[in-house]
């Protein structure tokens, strides 16, 4: 490194993984500098109490990160380069069209990768995501088939292809599961906020077979947050690391954890609805689900009086499309790195729900 604290440029960092990241690259005080760029102000971020403090201590730039004129603007700095580099910047609204995946995600690593090369960077940490491998029962590794199944997995993939092919990159690339934590919008918050609408309308919850068994594999945020201050100075340029904890989560055991948390009953349809199920599409069966979920969390969203809230128990098709996430994420501990939050558990789900609460996103009563 050019001095005994690496510099570090932040790409993406008012989101859900990048706000746990700025904590705690702050509280341990790792950077001589830290700069923070996001589309979107840090005055309309929400930080809350819990990051707020962290942001007040870094640079923060509003950038849109799709055109090259704001890349060279959020890497140029009189006071000098960024050692380090972490692109967490990028779409991650479910369902878009490929056309604003190519420029949310393709583009954009593309650009900030030719920039940290202008600026000869000595490490560049890619966040991708495990929907990059083929859907399998089977835990995938490093050197597993990639075979995309969302258009998020499809355009992340030909963004670390297009890394990959600038020489000279200290190209090091991290693949998550389905991230979770406080601040959690996309990972395990809809099924929480499922949960809750059974909570409120004391029903039971029941899921064909085929989805119970589905791998929805987990890295906790700060699991995450730490892998990635971790591979700053314990990453091998070249190489790629799966996040995944050791829970091989699949729907069976988060059922028996919502149960815990929200008190409720969760069961499976029976053998003959479960193969019906299976013959229709996973369009037409989120429809159905989808109708009945949203308008009850609307109403006890509203009968809170939430000012805001983005968390929903809308189950999107890429979500919910019988493919298994499961990922090895073993490679990493190769490296001295250790999970603190190695499975899921009632504290842990509790604690994602408190954070909600707080922050004015989630009916108090229910949980």
């Amino acid at each position: 490194m050019a001095s005994n604290k690496p510099r570090i440029l932040v790409l993406g960092g008012l989101g859900f993984i990048g706000k746990h990241l700025v904590k705690l690259l702050v509280e341990q005080n790792i950077a001589s500098k830290i700069r923070v760029v996001d589309k979107i102000m840090v005055q309309m971020a929400r930080l809350g109490s819990q990051f707020q403090p962290a942001f007040d201590k870094v640079e923060t730039i509003q950038a849109n990160l799709s055109n090259p004129d704001a890349v060279a603007k959020a890497f140029t700095d009189p006071e000098g380069d960024y050692n380090i580099v972490i692109n967490l910047a990028g779409e991650t609204k479910l369902s878009q069209s490929d056309e604003v995946y190519a420029e949310g995600i393709t583009k954009l690593s593309t650009l900030v990768g030719q920039e940290a090369l202008k600026h000869k960077t000595e490490r560049f940490i890619e966040v991708s995501t495990g929907e990059v491998y083929e859907p399998d029962q089977k835990p995938s590794s490093e050197s597993s088939k990639v075979s995309p199944w969302t258009g998020i997995g499809k355009a992340k993939l030909k963004a670390e292809d297009a890394l990959k092919g600038l020489k000279g990159l200290p190209l090091i690339i991290v693949r998550p599961a389905y991230v979770y934590g406080p601040s959690d919008i996309r990972g395990l918050a809809p099924r929480l906020c499922i949960a809750a609408v059974y909570k409120k309308t004391g029903e039971k919850l029941e899921f064909p077979k085929w989805f119970e068994e589905q791998k929805i594999n987990t890295a906790h945020v700060k699991d995450v947050a730490r892998a990635l201050v971790h591979l700053i100075s314990n990453g091998a340029p070249g190489q790629v690391y799966n996040l995944a904890d050791k829970f091989d989560t699949d729907q069976t055991k988060l059922n028996a954890i919502l149960q815990a948390v929200f008190g409720i009953s969760i069961g499976h349809l029976g053998t003959i609805e479960s193969q019906a199920s299976k013959l229709l599409s996973a369009e037409s069966i989120l429809e159905e689900v989808n109708a009945e979920h949203a308008p009850t969390w609307s109403k006890m969203v509203s009968e809170a009086k939430l000012d805001y809230s983005p968390l929903t128990p809308w189950l999107d098709v890429e979500a919910v499309s019988n493919k298994s996430l499961a990922l090895d994420g073993s490679h990493i501990e190769s490296t001295g790195f250790k999970y603190e939050h190695p499975q899921v558990t009632e504290a842990l789900l509790r604690e994602e729900v408190q954070y909600a609460v707080g922050e004015g996103w989630f009916p108090p009563s229910l949980i």
